[in-house]
């Protein structure tokens, strides 16, 4: 017989031993060194080393801003962890408040903390000179650390805009993503050039800038070609677009033309040399709002005009006249008569006719196509309950990842977090690895015709794609497919029952399933055997036909 100590969960010595078990948490933006994550690690170790603590585990956020949570998915994580409790610390290390969070409302950080403290889960600060006890002196010093570093965040966001308008105003780029036929050139303090920057290439030195450099010919051509056909052919921004995707021309993003990048190149200065920031602000995570007209910084001839001035002026006009401003009822007015003309209503339709705002300008006002045309008593044939239930399927497939991502944990060690956009994992740092969708059964055109779903792929490709494939009604999940789509080009794929063995899909009808088949999947690519050496023929020896030894018959 064996002596040994069980240590079962309800007794007092496994609480014990659970007391002195922690987790750190450290987050790192971009602005002090001294805040990188090996010195908070480094001072997070001494302070359990002095308490006698092990940490268990370790949540990261890199590069993360510190002022809202949303954008921040190890701190997330860390507070659903704590409130489902399957946390197996009761101790959280922090380096210091900040690193907790720099929230613009105060309450917001101390909201975060409660959560953990009502779980039995506390939360220290490592390198802060008082002890969160909760004692009148803590609670005091930590409150106002806590409005400190929020009015940190927000000095320093001033001092930003205010160097990039500077910046902006001598004629050089400043963030911003590029629209097709753009390039960016960096320049040391005397100008002299220092190369091309690729896609996702920065600048290093504070004293390098970046200025604006057109793209290639042939980009530059499709870019002529845009105006030209806006402008000279009158065609519509979604008809060119349309055009484009049929002549397979690749744009920057590697994704189909869609009219709204038609759009941002018909009204982008840059194709007639100038510069032009400050159109729009998003100051710590807020609301993005449109700035007026005398807060635009617009620096002239900083890049070879690759447009005719009065080309693109006439762009401009054509498109003013398209996206009007009118009062409400004309707007409801105008589209009734295009109604009474027509006898339907689409985008197309109402992109199309002249004097009739664009169909932005109706979503903007009345909020959505569907609730304009109730106004003038028209109801589509297309079936618009979907945008209803949007926010339902999106709750749906942040819980089914969720429950994908615990599995993997638990049972593989394989830490995966939700992307921020809920319907994907992804490693910390790397691109997305599981993608899940939700993919809406088509109408059949008569009973005779075989069920089809059609689900969209986005530009990054996946390892692996989960789509829940919905019955009839597009109100219930019918089953779930699994596939491995890395390879996968098209745009667009079929997913009805005759399809899932040409695409070689796995069809499952309930999560476990799923999360089994996804598993497998994980097991197999990191346990694969490795590919056994062919053995080398051996040359044989040429021999005798063997013969029967049979007694001759006389």
């Amino acid at each position: 017989m064996v002596n040994a100590l069980v240590v079962r969960r309800s007794t007092q010595l496994a609480k014990a031993q659970k007391a002195l078990r922690a987790a750190q948490y450290v987050r790192m933006s971009t602005d002090l060194q001294r805040y990188s994550t090996q010195n908070q690690a480094a001072a997070i170790a001494a302070y359990a080393q002095q308490r006698n603590l092990t940490i268990v585990r370790t949540y990261v956020d890199e590069g993360r801003s510190g002022v809202r949570i949303n954008r921040r998915p190890a701190l997330a994580e860390l507070i659903k962890d704590v409130q489902s409790g399957n946390a197996d610390f009761e101790h959280i290390l922090v380096y210091d408040v900040s690193r907790w969070g720099r929230f613009q409302d105060a309450d917001e950080s101390a909201h975060y903390e409660f959560v953990c403290k009502r779980s039995g889960v506390k939360v220290a600060y490592c390198a802060e000179q008082f002890e969160n006890d909760g004692s009148l002196l803590s609670s005091i010093l930590k409150n106002i650390k806590r409005v400190m570093a929020a009015e940190f965040s927000r000095e320093l966001g001033v001092k930003v805009h205010a160097g990039h308008c500077r910046i902006a105003s001598l004629g050089y780029r400043v963030g911003g993503s590029l629209t097709f036929g753009l390039g960016r050139e960096m320049v040391d303090e005397e100008k002299r050039s220092k190369g091309r920057l690729a896609k996702g290439e920065y600048k290093a030195l504070k004293t390098d800038r970046v200025r604006l450099r057109l793209g290639s010919d042939e980009e530059i051509s499709v870019v002529k070609w845009i105006f030209q056909q806006f402008v000279v052919e009158r065609k519509t921004d979604v008809e060119i677009a349309r055009q484009l995707n049929r002549g397979n021309i690749a744009n920057h993003h590697g994704r189909p033309w869609t009219y709204i990048m038609v759009h941002s190149i018909l009204k982008n200065e840059n194709y007639i040399g100038n510069l032009v920031y400050n159109r729009t602000s998003r100051r710590l995570g807020q609301t993005q709002v449109n700035n007026p007209d005398h807060l635009w910084i617009r620096s002239q001839g900083v890049v070879s005009p690759a447009i005719d001035h009065d080309l693109f002026e006439r762009a401009q006009k054509i498109m003013a006249e398209r996206y009007i401003s009118i009062p409400e009822d004309q707007m409801l007015r105008r589209l009734r008569l295009t109604l009474g003309r027509k006898g339907k209503l689409t985008t197309r339709i109402i992109k199309n006719a002249p004097g009739v705002p664009s169909v932005a300008c109706y979503i903007k006002h009345f909020g959505s196509l569907r609730q304009a045309y109730a106004l003038i008593g028209y109801q589509g044939s297309r079936d618009c309950e979907w945008f209803d239930v949007r926010d339902h399927w999106s709750e749906v497939l942040s819980k089914l990842a969720g429950q994908v991502a615990e599995a993997l944990r638990t049972d593989l060690g394989i830490r995966l977090n939700l992307t921020d956009d809920g319907a994907g994992l992804a490693r910390h740092g790397s691109s997305k690895i599981i993608s899940f969708q939700v993919v809406r059964r088509m109408a059949q055109r008569t009973p005779n015709h075989v069920a089809l779903w059609r689900a969209h792929l986005r530009k990054e490709r996946t390892k692996l794609c989960v789509f829940l494939r919905l019955k009839e009604a597009n109100k219930v999940v019918q089953d779930y497919v699994l596939l491995h789509a890395e390879d996968t080009a098209k745009p667009y794929l079929t997913l009805s029952d005759g399809a899932l063995d040409r695409h070689k899909a796995v069809r499952v009808d309930t999560v476990n399933e799923l999360i089994r088949n996804i598993k497998a999947r994980f097991t197999s690519s990191s346990h694969a055997a490795p590919a056994k050496p062919t053995r080398r023929n051996k040359r044989r020896k040429p021999s005798r036909p063997k013969t029967r030894n049979v007694r001759a018959r006389h």
